[in-house]
């Protein structure tokens, strides 16, 4: 894997302000959504069974995560939790690169063991924040 810095080609997809405008819409459409007091959605997975999934209390984390309560964030769903960190830093990192001008990082050359080991790690991820619902549910 290689990490360099390119500057933006006009004929390219401005990542950084593609994503930054998703990710800040998506705050503002869920955030509109639970101040209204709209439903949100029951998760399936936990109906049927009664044991949650891997992604139970992600909404709740949400919700904590934009009022500034980080720690209980945290505790509803961890994996969630470090998502909406890693997105606001790439949100902070994208409205100063596209303010600046300046090039922007790109990963390149992933080896077929390098891609291996990241969709690993993204399974082990998930597993474990798995358990740690599965051992914390309420």
């Amino acid at each position: 894997m290689q990490v360099c810095r390119r500057r933006h080609a006009s004929n390219t997809i401005d990542h950084e302000l593609l994503w930054l405008v998703v990710s800040l819409g998506t705050v503002f459409i869920l955030g509109a959504w639970l101040s209204l007091g709209l439903p949100t959605p029951r998760c399936a997975f936990r109906s049927l069974t009664g044991l949650p999934c891997p992604t139970c209390g992600a909404t709740r984390a949400a919700w904590q995560f934009l009022h500034g309560h980080f720690l209980t964030s945290l505790f509803f769903n961890p994996l969630a939790f470090a998502t909406y960190c890693a997105i606001t830093a790439f949100d902070l990192y994208a409205l100063a690169v596209l303010i600046l001008q300046t090039p922007r990082l790109r990963f390149t050359g992933f080896t077929s063991g390098e891609r291996a080991a990241v969709r690993y790690s993204v399974l082990a991820l998930l597993a474990a924040n798995w358990l740690y619902l599965l051992a914390f549910q309420r």
